[in-house]
């Protein structure tokens, strides 16, 4: 029917994006606060594009077919995953989720189909896998692609025919699962590159699903921070509020870590903020004028290394780049009040941007700043000068 893997694949987000909605309401489905947001399972969206795809998990749910669910890391594909496994016939059963990528080339059989005692060096006791433990409820396949090839020809004859057998053993066992995968490939590329099968992804793709990425969710990041911070405040028994500059780059960012990111991101404002929350996130506006970007480096986002913060300073683009005078006699704590407020003036006030250019922590600036302000005021002070000498000049 298709010539190729890759028009089967092409195919499989043809079907994904059009097939029909549900004609009734999931039960588990109902408002969510804040403001539009519905929910399903732990789903949450307002967007056209989440809503369809709430109706076609209320369809997939009471069916027992093979989905794959195809969407970027951070997502929400193994939210998807739990919500069809609550809306079907076995959301009683077990849902059992393993990431594919995360095993052991050497384990992952061991782990899929289980062990007998003694079948390899430090198999103390026998072990049920994965497809045992889901009996009667659902598998979900994490990052499948990431599968060894030889493993795949098992999996394959496990889904055609729902028996195995344990490593080390040779009685059959019979286990009724129900298998959801998932992937962030594009399939017909892994087929190309001889990272997935051809047969198991016929297989897998019975019923393809997009996850959309959190940029293409018209409207629902702010509603999803607004959500999370929220949460926050209640468990924390705060009232704390978005800056009206931290929502314009909430709503800006492209945001490539998706939801995962977002939410870690408003958890890190949350905590190092005080009454109003900052995010440290670029202004996309800004950055998005062609200005060359750091080599990219193993580093917690936002937690500027050293090396990083010597890359900002050339790349951070500044309002209007001007000299803070400072006279020899200065303090030392004025000096650097001058040079902070001066820095925050020419990076538009931006406290992230502020902080990867002095090349300190986002924390520390955040308590320079709460201590110049029980100084009775944010503005600069005139500079006292006790000894008349030369003038030290530095580029903020």
């Amino acid at each position: 029917m298709y010539a190729d893997s890759q028009q089967f694949a092409n195919a499989c987000e043809v079907v994904a994006a059009n097939v029909r909605p549900a004609p009734a309401e999931p039960p588990i489905r109902h408002d969510a606060r804040p403001g539009r947001l519905q929910r399903l399972g732990a789903l949450y969206g307002a967007c056209a594009a989440m809503q369809r795809l709430f109706h076609t998990i209320g369809r997939l749910g009471p069916s027992n077919a093979t989905v794959m669910v195809l969407g970027e890391s951070g997502s929400g594909k193994e939210l998807v995953a739990q919500a069809i496994h609550q809306l079907s016939e076995r959301s009683r059963k077990a849902f059992v989720a393993v990431n594919c990528g995360a095993l052991p080339e050497n384990l992952i059989e061991s782990e899929l189909f289980g062990h007998e005692r003694g079948s390899f060096t430090g198999a103390a006791r026998t072990h049920r896998g994965c497809f045992e433990r889901a009996d009667g409820g659902t598998l979900f396949l994490d990052e499948v692609t990431e599968m060894p090839v030889d493993m795949q020809v098992r999996l394959l004859r496990v889904l055609e025919t729902g028996r195995f057998c344990r490593v080390g053993g040779d009685q059959e066992i019979t286990a009724s699962v129900r298998v959801i995968a998932a992937s962030n490939r594009d399939l017909g590329k892994a087929v190309a590159e001889g990272r997935l099968r051809e047969d198991l992804m016929y297989r897998l793709c019975v019923i393809p699903l997009l996850v959309p990425p959190l940029r293409d969710r018209e409207g629902d990041t702010l509603l999803l921070a607004e959500m999370f911070l929220a949460e926050l405040n209640e468990e924390h028994g705060t009232e704390k509020i978005y800056s009206q500059q931290a929502r314009e780059r909430l709503a800006a960012f492209s945001w490539p870590g998706n939801v995962r990111e977002l939410k870690n991101v408003v958890h890190r404002g949350y905590v190092l903020s005080d009454d109003e929350v900052e995010v440290d996130v670029p202004d996309s506006s800004k950055d998005a004028s062609g200005v060359p970007q750091p080599v990219a480096m193993v580093a917690v986002p936002g937690m500027p290394s050293i090396t990083s913060a010597i890359a900002a300073r050339a790349s951070v683009p500044c309002r209007d780049v001007r000299d803070v005078i400072i006279r020899v006699g200065t303090s030392l704590d004025d000096a650097e009040r001058a040079l902070i407020m001066a820095t925050l003036d020419s990076v538009t006030g931006s406290k992230a941007k502020a902080a990867q250019v002095l090349g300190i922590s986002l924390k520390t600036l955040y308590n320079r700043l709460h201590a110049y302000r029980g100084g009775g005021s944010d503005a600069v002070p005139e500079m006292r000068a006790p000894i008349p000498c030369v003038d030290v000049a530095m580029a903020a």
